[in-house]
């Protein structure tokens, strides 16, 4: 492996030896009890860039951009896996595991490689607990802020004499096989311990730095570290003498940050934690014994588990402010490449789901994506006024990212998530700070989204350069339906793109040649949770209105998107084209979204819920495939043509309960987790199943998969 002429040379940097203290091991066991390794979390990562969807689960929290696992190769031993980091839009392993504890007696190294380790992820951390011959170590991780990581080894005598230890570290680069991106990390030895800056690379679908990046590790004891090519060695400056019966502990910061201004803001924090680990411990430990407890309440005993995976799947998405996200997010998933974004439908339901135990971080996941609502003072889009993104990164596309999607919006679930995260904790400022915004995001759907200004609206597209033809329109259509590749939306079965225009006749926006089902039922729910707001603001006759608007579209569902032949709800023709439920393209999940809303009559709630329990319909192995199977569109493992989606499922059992057919909810509740591969054992969530065979299907560790599995135990 070729190596920057720097990081050929060996560095040493020294602190005065001074004597280390001992101290006493944690006198309470760390994180909630009863929940180790509900997600298995172990593994070596073989390359630095990880596959696509990287098969190793990672622990991340209180949003940082780094996560680590536990070690699974023996010849990682004594380190935790990683870190993996975010090269600003693209998660990357920096090491196998960059720091090692490395013990010795007496001149002879004590081999951690041959142990068999007790290796736990818990709740808030990760430990490691290796007995050898008289001497206990254990490791534990946790974060003590939004970029660092708090590091303890505990070294117990467990013998009856006292022994003296010699205590290092080391660790090597994992670098990127393909330049520039692996000449981006560079070694440097500090007064402390050791650092990894970063050069710049613009490489916007693989790897963004702005050269400012680093990576570091910060000892409370004195050190000195020599680094040589591409690895280093940190040894104690002074050996470890532990008494018989007694413990000595080492405490270490791993911070990462994307520039000057972050470290600067950091420096303080890293010298708090290590002056006082302990007091670090016991919060972090509180703060995710209230997590627990907050998600387990009133979950059966059998599922708790299940909910505290959930949890631990949020938080490590979670992502504080960076680049051009301004708060706190939580991305898809960290451990695929294409999702350390966040998107706006994704934030909605994961917000829904984060409220059950952080009310605070599900609010600002929101705000994170009403920081780029379009306002009216545009400059490019002003017609756009009101509109959420799709989706926003690190960079805008004006910095070169590439991920960064204004070409079409989401679902509009925004005024739900709102007054779901507010039934959390009755915080009334945030209904007064949102309840504008989500005005005007509603408004916008029917001023650029009803082509023939019936009061349905239809999915489209923005006046943009990147919906310049008919093609590229419909596909942000497709994407702004969040089903993507759903057979409603192929073009070989009559869809098309409409230009929608404003009074004077300027284009404002694109629809497709049909009216959804689904987003018109969103629209009739988001009027009626707007509804609520208004009446909670004391804005009684704005309540009154959006009530009565609900009623409306409610009964244009009703009337317009129902077929009473087949007992299903479907997308429309536009009136110009006959007005026609469009049946002939099979029955879609989206046709169960009216009885979540609350919009289908009983008699039509009755028809629907009997196609939700026919097996040959949507009550497959894994319940509520997004086509039916009945469908000639079905195929089970194609994205959005058969998959389990969970949000789906999420909507058809909270529908299916609010007309009453509890015993039907619970019982395919009951058997989507019990089939869906993985999900009530140690494997991770994923973006959706096959519904015929329950195996795991694209995404491992996806957020809007917990969220609304929390929500469900609601």
């Amino acid at each position: 492996m070729r190596k920057p002429l720097s990081a050929a040379i060996g560095v040493v940097a020294l602190l005065p030896l001074a004597a280390v203290p001992a101290h006493a091991a944690p006198a309470h066991p760390a994180g909630p009890s009863g929940y180790a390794n509900v997600l298995d979390m172990r593994g070596t990562p073989t390359a630095s860039e990880p596959p696509e969807f990287n098969d190793i689960s990672v622990f991340s929290d209180r949003g940082a951009w780094h996560a680590y696992a536990l070690p699974k190769d023996p010849a990682t031993y004594g380190g935790f896996t990683g870190p993996l980091y975010i090269a600003q839009e693209y998660p990357w392993w920096l090491s196998k595991a960059f720091s090692r504890v490395q013990l010795s007696e007496n001149g002879r190294k004590i081999d951690l490689s041959g142990a068999k380790p007790a290796l736990s992820a818990l709740p808030g951390l990760l430990r490691q607990v290796y007995d050898l011959d008289g001497l206990r170590l254990t490791l534990e991780l946790r974060f003590g802020s939004a970029h660092t990581a708090l590091v303890r080894a505990f070294v117990e005598n467990t013998g009856r004499t006292a022994r003296t230890i010699q205590v290092g570290w080391t660790g090597e680069l994992l670098r990127p096989d393909a330049e520039p991106m692996k000449s981006a990390p560079s070694l440097k030895a500090t007064g402390k311990g050791v650092q990894v800056d970063f050069a710049k690379v613009r490489k916007t679908w693989s790897y963004l730095t702005n050269g400012t990046e680093r990576f570091e590790i910060t000892h409370a004891e004195p050190v000195r570290t020599t680094v040589t090519g591409d690895s280093y060695t940190t040894d104690l400056a002074r050996p470890l003498t532990v008494k018989p019966k007694a413990t000595s502990a080492l405490t270490w910061a791993e911070t990462y940050t994307f520039d000057e201004a972050e470290r600067r803001a950091e420096t303080p924090a890293v010298a708090g934690l290590l002056r006082s680990p302990e007091r670090a411990e016991a919060q972090g430990d509180a703060r995710w014994k209230g997590y627990v407890s907050k998600a387990t309440r009133g979950v059966p005993a059998e599922r708790r588990r299940l909910a505290v995976k959930s949890v631990e799947t949020l938080v490590s998405n979670w992502r504080g402010p960076a680049g051009a996200i301004r708060h706190n997010g939580i991305t898809p998933s960290i451990t695929y490449k294409w999702f350390s974004g966040l998107w706006s439908w994704d934030t909605w339901k994961q917000a829904v789901g984060t409220a059950k135990f952080d009310p605070a971080l599900a609010r600002d996941q929101i705000r994170s994506m009403f920081d780029y609502q379009i306002t009216a003072q545009s400059k490019d889009r002003p017609q756009d006024a009101g509109m959420i993104p799709d989706a926003i990164f690190y960079n805008t596309p004006a910095e070169g990212g590439g991920n960064w999607n204004e070409r079409n919006s989401k679902p509009p679930l925004a005024a739900w998530s709102v007054w779901q995260v507010y039934l959390k904790d009755r915080d009334a400022s945030f209904l007064r700070e949102m309840y504008p915004k989500l005005v005007a995001y509603h408004d916008w759907w029917y001023r650029t989204r009803d082509h023939d200004h019936n009061g349905l609206a239809e999915y489209g597209a923005t006046v943009d350069p990147a919906n310049a033809t008919a093609d590229d329109q419909l596909e942000a259509a497709a994407w702004e339906s969040g089903m993507d590749n759903a057979p409603r939306f192929d073009a070989e079965l009559g869809v098309k793109m409409l230009a929608n225009t404003d009074a004077s006749g300027k284009v404002v926006g694109y629809s497709i040649n049909q009216e959804s089902v689904d987003l018109n039922a969103y629209l009739a729910a988001e009027k009626h949770y707007l509804a609520l707001i208004a009446g909670k603001l004391g804005k009684h006759a704005e309540a009154a209105k959006f009530e009565k608007d609900s009623a409306k579209v409610a009964g244009l569902v009703r009337a317009r998107m129902y077929d009473g032949k087949s007992g299903f709800f479907y997308d429309t023709a536009m009136t110009a084209d006959g007005g026609k439920t469009l049946t002939e393209r099979g029955r879609g999940i989206e046709g169960a979204i009216p009885l979540w809303a609350g919009v289908a009559s009983k008699q039509q709630a009755a028809a629907v819920r009997f196609k939700m329990v026919d097996p040959n319909e949507f009550a497959t192995k894994v319940p509520f495939p997004t086509v039916s199977k009945s469908s000639p569109y079905f195929q089970s493992t194609k994205y959005w043509r058969g998959p389990v989606w969970i949000d789906q499922a999420y909507f058809a059992l909270t529908g299916l309960r609010g007309y009453g057919y509890q015993a039907d909810a619970r019982t395919l509740a009951d058997r989507l987790r019990a089939n869906a591969s993985g999900m009530l054992g140690d494997g991770p969530l994923h973006e959706n199943y096959d519904p015929l065979t329950g195996a795991q299907l694209n995404s491992p560790n996806f957020s809007w998969s917990a969220g609304l599995l929390l929500a469900l135990d609601d």
